[in-house]
């Protein structure tokens, strides 16, 4: 029996990327409802404007909206939720240290299958100013037009 490690992603925070430095990145387990399963499988979820934090020793994510289960019932979960976080203690210390810091936030940039589990990839990031981003879209024009000169 081999073991897969491939991963399937439910959905992405793009927006994470264009707003913020991403410093280092944690894989952190998510604890969650038979019926939010079943609705990440239908690529129901959203990570725009969603955030961590640390309360009481726990990792919470905050704002992630994951839809309703097309077929759930009157039983079905809230889609914005208070979502707790699956980390070691010593992971859950090193991101409270880098919270404490001025201007450092727990971003989720994606969630993700991995061997049947539920992920979630937590970024500590810090957020860039509106020179940052101007910059990081020149940078990425010139890239482009330098690829096309290359091709031709």
């Amino acid at each position: 029996m081999t073991e897969s490690t491939e991963e399937k992603n439910i959905t992405t925070n793009r927006k994470a990327r264009h707003e913020y430095f991403i410093n280092q990145t944690y894989e952190a387990g998510i604890s969650l409802l038979g019926t939010e399963v079943k609705a990440l499988r239908q690529n129901k979820a959203n990570l725009v404007d969603s955030y961590a934090i640390v309360k009481d020793g726990e990792i919470l994510l905050i704002n992630a909206n994951i839809g309703a289960y097309d077929f759930g019932n009157i039983n079905n979960h809230d889609p914005f939720r208070t979502r707790r976080l699956l980390l070691n203690r010593s992971e859950i210390k090193k991101l409270n240290r880098a919270v404490l810091e001025k201007g450092a936030t727990l971003i989720p940039l994606r969630l993700y299958f991995k061997k049947g589990l539920v992920k979630v990839e937590l970024a500590i990031a810090s957020g860039k100013k509106q020179y940052d981003k101007r910059e990081a879209i020149a940078e990425r024009d010139y890239q482009r037009s330098e690829e096309r000169k290359f091709k031709q």
